[in-house]
């Protein structure tokens, strides 16, 4: 039928378990190219094989976390995609202030596993004193956990979160939402879903152009080229969105600068 192409795919959610089962089936098919997305299943794979290709998109900050040797030539049977740089924990922050400026204590929501996320908060407290913020970490495992620190936080006032991307923040948005909703927390988020599904503001990439990026590193692994002679992508662009029936929800003027400069106004 003039197919070449067999595609094995696995989605595991937040489950740790799920993910280091499904690398080992992935790997034990013995595939040309594994392509993966998010911190966690990154370093799941690279456990389970040093000698297949690995493609990755959604990650960040993959040299400080040991997933390359540097970002030009990355070395070993890795390589793709990032989505963040660490340096967005302080944007994020100076994002929340400019739509919320009432806001003087931030939360960081985060799995404290994912390196990356832990970066994000140490780049959001060096750029929290100009603010008049204070920056704490607030680190989560599940959705009983979301809802448990986001209450105990939200007994001060004044408080705001930055969502950082993961997994668990991912699957379990709707939790993360809703609790920002009944708690009265302005939020940031990491990604367009979120501001399209409730949140107040997000900034992030476009999670779907990467993914095409991505097709063609897999494309070239395919065709012969090694992984690590292909330079890990940072972001060139992000995307600013800003649901205005949040915002009234909260109570919140947005600046009509800050409506100029998003890229998209849900209402």
């Amino acid at each position: 039928m003039g197919r070449n192409l067999r595609i094995d795919y696995r989605f595991t959610g937040e489950s740790v378990e799920r993910t280091h089962k499904a690398i080992d089936e992935l790997v034990a098919l013995k595939p040309d190219v594994i392509f993966v997305s998010t911190n966690p299943v990154v370093s799941a794979a690279m456990q389970a094989t040093h000698t297949i290709p690995i493609v990755f998109t959604w990650v960040s900050d993959s040299v400080g976390t040991g997933y390359v040797a540097n970002l030009a030539h990355p070395g070993g049977n890795i390589t793709g995609f990032h989505n963040y740089e660490p340096d967005l924990g302080g944007k994020w922050l100076g994002l929340l202030k400019e739509v919320a400026p009432a806001v003087t204590r931030v939360a960081v929501l985060h799995v404290p596993e994912i390196a990356a996320n832990v970066a994000f908060i140490r780049t959001a407290e060096a750029a929290s004193s100009p603010l008049g913020i204070t920056v704490t970490g607030a680190g989560v495992r599940d959705a009983a956990d979301v809802e448990r620190v986001l209450t105990e936080f939200a007994h001060e006032a004044n408080g705001g979160i930055i969502v950082t991307p993961s997994p668990l923040t991912a699957t379990r948005r709707d939790v993360i939402i809703q609790a920002a909703a009944q708690l009265r927390l302005p939020a940031i988020y990491s990604f367009r879903f979120y501001a399209a599904s409730g949140g107040l503001i997000s900034y992030g990439i476009d999670q779907l152009e990467t993914v095409g990026e991505a097709a063609g590193y897999v494309d070239r692994i395919l065709r012969g080229a090694s992984p690590g002679d292909l330079p890990v992508q940072l972001p060139t662009q992000y995307q600013l969105v800003i649901n205005l029936k949040t915002a009234k929800a909260l109570g919140l003027n947005i600046p009509e600068s800050f409506l100029q400069r998003a890229d998209e106004v849900i209402e």
